[in-house]
């Protein structure tokens, strides 16, 4: 599948967001936001690449996003991006227990973003969701439909006549509706940096 004009431009957008926080970071490392929005940007420029590429971004943001949490341990837009983070690296990882750890700290890390911020319907909507991953993993790993979904992002052909093509195309569904979630948390994380970043002072 071709990128389209809209994915060209948030990869530009997201890669020079990555850039613009890498340069912050010399300047001043002991920034939470900045981490934060790094991290952001690394998981969502994970989306664009094929697997191997995508975990290891997933472990950048990761190692970023724990960073800002040690400066600032209940910063719940940083929580909230490591749970997506680790929900991703669930569905990433074909082995149901090693994918249930990785939900199991999602939903720990969805859990103290709403600690934090009772209020956030997204933060609520998350935890929620977190729930219902691991079935999720196992149906989409039990079915061969991860790896399908891998090579229509990485540029493989997805048509198919078969009668399962229905069930295939609601489990791409369900994917793409994860990666949804992380887009949401990015997006959302990315825009109050910015807002914060331009403030007067």
């Amino acid at each position: 599948m071709e990128p389209t004009q809209n994915d060209l431009e948030r990869l530009m957008l997201f890669e020079h967001a990555r850039i613009t926080a890498e340069a912050a970071y010399a300047k001043n490392p002991n920034d939470a936001d900045n981490l934060t929005k790094w991290g952001g940007a690394l998981l969502e420029l994970s989306q664009f690449g094929d697997i191997n590429e995508s975990k290891k971004m997933i472990k950048d943001a990761v190692s970023k996003l724990d960073e800002a949490l040690v400066i600032n341990p209940v910063k719940h837009e940083a929580l909230w991006c490591l749970g997506n983070a680790h929900t991703t690296n669930g569905f990433l990882t074909p082995d149901h227990d090693e994918a249930q750890i990785q939900f199991n700290r999602a939903s720990e890390c969805f859990q103290k973003a709403v600690d934090e911020c009772p209020g956030n319907e997204h933060y609520l909507q998350s935890l929620a969701n977190s729930s219902k991953a691991s079935d999720l993993h196992n149906e989409i790993h039990k079915q061969g439909m991860f790896n399908q979904s891998q090579q229509s992002l990485g540029g493989g052909s997805t048509a198919s006549s078969n009668p399962k093509s229905s069930t295939k195309k609601k489990s791409s569904d369900l994917k793409y509706d994860i990666f949804g979630w992380v887009i949401l948390a990015v997006g959302i994380v990315a825009w109050i940096g910015m807002a914060k970043s331009n403030v007067p002072k």
